[in-house]
């Protein structure tokens, strides 16, 4: 099963909540470990690992917190990802840590490579920035609650690779009329 960790979804949360501020002020680890129910502990270090990531910024004193580092529209959600479970990859064939047991013979390495770059080039695709505007688009609508945020990413995950699984079958179709 194409699964993010519950860190990532804390960290996409934290930068979502942080995006839709007024005038970008910062927020606290207890603010936002508050509004979504996440562990404090557990979000301190997911956020303190954004920072040391350039993600975010950590201010200090009484009004002190953390904030973007630079604009949502300029923050991809692959970048969150990443600066909390290392490079996005399916299997071990598609991962930087290098091959399985199997790669030399392996006959499906192909398409999953291939899907592993369609799920990945669409996280680098979508910004904080617009799944904020999502989130202010539910607001004004008055959608107060939504799916969990692993239901989010497992459909957006899916439609990733149905659209990939797509493409690569039109291609072998219009390869055997040639």
């Amino acid at each position: 099963m194409l699964r993010l960790s519950k860190k990532a979804d804390y960290a996409l949360m934290a930068m979502k909540h942080l995006a839709v501020r007024p005038d970008a002020a910062s927020a606290s680890a207890r603010e936002i470990a508050e509004n979504y129910d996440i562990p404090l502990e557990l979000l301190a270090k997911i956020l303190q690992k954004l920072v040391q990531k350039g993600l975010l910024v950590s201010h200090a004193g009484t009004h002190g917190g953390y904030s973007l580092s630079r604009s949502a529209g300029k923050i991809s959600a692959a970048e969150v990802i990443e600066a909390i479970e290392g490079p996005l990859s399916l299997t071990n064939c598609v991962s930087d840590d290098g091959l399985c047991g199997q790669f030399e013979k392996c006959n499906a390495k192909s398409p999953l490579q291939r899907l592993n770059e369609i799920v990945a080039q669409t996280f680098r695709d979508l910004t904080i920035e617009e799944m904020s505007q999502q989130h202010s688009a539910d607001l004004a609508v008055g959608v107060t609650r939504g799916p969990e945020p692993e239901l989010v990413w497992v459909c957006a995950i899916a439609l990733a690779l149905f659209a990939g699984m797509s493409a690569l079958r039109t291609r072998r179709q219009r390869g055997a009329m040639s």
